[in-house]
């Protein structure tokens, strides 16, 4: 089983950052919260704040657990571990993604996603 840390990034106005897979990239065309790959020894935190920087040139501050889902899709299992965090500063660029949206809680329905994120998208929709 892969770990993955997925960060549910906050700004100022409470939105929260969504990113799209792009083509070539498994789930492609998915929208998911970024994250990527824990290294070994790696805390999700701290991968988290490594992940961002890498792929979208942003500094977050991961401050809560939100919780865990585990989801088999068929050829990888993956452990899809989930932190509220603010973002810092930073531009996004984007390596894995090829279109980032900042979205208001309430809209999180309205778009395709990777079937680990959907747990969490459901929840956060609930507590709007």
């Amino acid at each position: 089983m892969i770990k993955v840390a997925a960060a549910i990034i906050k700004n100022e106005q409470g939105q929260i950052l969504i990113a799209r897979r792009k083509k070539g990239k498994s789930q492609a065309g998915m929208w998911e919260f970024p994250g990527g790959k824990l290294e070994p020894g790696e805390s999700p935190e701290t991968c988290l704040i490594r992940e961002l920087r890498e792929e979208m040139g942003i500094e977050i501050k991961p401050y809560v657990w939100f919780g865990v889902n585990e989801h088999d899709y068929g050829t990888v299992r993956i452990k899809l571990i989930a932190y509220l965090a603010k973002y810092s500063t930073g531009e996004n660029r984007l390596t894995d993604h090829d279109e980032y949206r900042w979205a208001e809680r309430d809209e999180l329905l309205e778009y395709e996603w990777a079937p680990a994120d959907v747990p969490f998208v459901e929840r956060l929709y609930a507590q709007s």
